[in-house]
């Protein structure tokens, strides 16, 4: 693994000491938890109001259509700003634009679809908007040795949340009605602007902190722009995005519309998308727990690998198998996301300049949400057109062959510029 310029010799050995002991990165690890489970949480608890009979499908869908615009629209917003200003106060005010948004939309359930549609755009905007902010705060909280470690625990944290969520839920149901659990994801926000401390590396300066006779700060454009330049420099992260586009506008949109339809129509039974998705869930917990303490010689090569592996889901669709293979298949994916994921967001944080971290972080998020209803809205009708075997047999071939290309740009073995000295 290699280390922040200076670079060092990499020994190969996980740090000694857990980072789960350190308070600043526990702090950072609460607000990040509530922020994705907010966010988890919020299609969640709006299918609950459609099943109370307060909000429509239609409704349904014209909100979390709102919150995607919302995100998109922010994301890149959030990127520069964490870059020109405190990553802290960017997480502070997105979240609280987040915790804003939630008693709006429990105002307006059941009385207002169009107050409902302005603040799932409000709460799109700050979750896009502290994304960025999160990613970069990491990289000032947490020294590089031990960043791998904490990006595990943070997706750890998700994960489990994502796993135990609906159980959850339910059960709060069962005592509270939903604008009570619009205002629980509002609380969760909260924790999410308050908890998390300040980074120990100093905050990019702003403009009141430069010199008069130092030349003007570009604008919102031209920053946005020079994010981009910095990802250039960068060919592993290039090749990265394209596996990535690949795998989600894909893979992930395929087996999103495959699995249900092949879960009723050639198992009978919505078991097998149920098992299929949480056993997606648990590999991904499983590939977090393997990823805080291994470190392969090769970490690109070995992220790309398990970034293929998604491809296993599609296949497993395609052919008549028993249901235990389709479960675990979906198990496989998720270790191998895992395995990408972590090295993934660790070594954009180690090789990318950090006064550019939150912009090239932004163009990450602006891929993986952006393309994902992009292919969610052609995957549905290529099934219909060309049948469901032949749209995952193409889509589960890209998920293991572009990340197999990907792989062989230079630079992508070890998701950096220059190689790690040997041991």
């Amino acid at each position: 693994m290699t280390t922040t310029s200076p670079r060092t010799a990499d020994t190969g050995a996980p740090p000694a000491r857990s980072v789960l002991r350190d308070p600043a990165f526990l702090r950072l690890w609460a607000g990040t938890t509530a922020s994705g489970l907010a966010t988890w949480a919020l299609p969640f608890v709006l299918g609950l109001a459609v099943l109370h009979r307060e909000l429509g499908a239609a409704g349904l869908g014209l909100v979390l259509a709102a919150r995607t615009a919302g995100f998109l629209a922010a994301v890149a917003v959030g990127g520069v700003l964490a870059d020109r200003h405190s990553r802290r106060a960017v997480v502070l005010w997105s979240a609280l634009a987040a915790t804003l948004a939630a008693p709006l939309l429990a105002a307006g359930l059941g009385r207002s679809l169009v107050l409902m549609t302005a603040a799932a755009v409000l709460a799109g905007a700050g979750q896009g908007a502290c994304r960025p902010a999160f990613q970069a705060l990491t990289a000032e909280t947490v020294a590089p040795e031990r960043r791998q470690q904490a990006n595990a625990a943070t997706t750890m944290a998700v994960r489990g949340s994502t796993l135990a969520g609906p159980a959850l839920t339910a059960l709060l149901a069962a005592f509270l009605d939903v604008r009570a659990l619009l205002l629980g994801i509002g609380l969760l926000w909260l924790v999410a602007a308050l908890v998390p401390g300040r980074g120990t590396a100093p905050a990019p300066a702003t403009d009141a902190d430069r010199a008069p006779e130092a030349a003007p700060r570009a604008g919102f454009r031209a920053e946005f722009l020079e994010g981009i330049r910095e990802a250039r420099r960068h060919p592993w992260f290039l090749a990265g995005l394209a596996a990535l586009v690949a795998v989600i506008a894909l893979g992930y949109s395929a087996t999103s519309v495959a699995l249900p339809l092949i879960s009723r129509d050639r198992y009978g039974t919505e078991w097998v998308l149920a098992a299929a998705m949480t056993a997606y869930t648990v590999g991904a917990l499983g590939g977090a727990v393997v990823i805080a303490r291994w470190r392969p010689r090769s970490q690109g090569w070995a992220a790309f690998a398990g970034l293929s592996a998604y491809g296993v889901a599609p296949l497993s669709l395609m052919l008549p198998v028993h249901p235990v293979v389709v479960v675990a298949a979906y198990a496989v994916a998720g270790v191998g996301i895992e395995l990408f994921n972590v090295p993934w967001f660790t070594a954009t944080q180690r090789e990318v300049a950090p006064d550019k971290l939150a912009r090239v972080s932004s163009l990450d998020f602006l891929v993986s949400y952006g393309l994902a209803p992009v292919g969610l809205a052609v995957i549905a009708p290529a099934i219909d057109w060309f049948g469901v075997t032949a749209v995952l047999a193409v889509c589960a071939a890209a998920c293991l062959l572009v990340p197999a290309a990907a792989a062989l740009v230079p630079t992508a073995r070890h998701f950096a510029r220059t190689p790690p000295a040997a041991d």
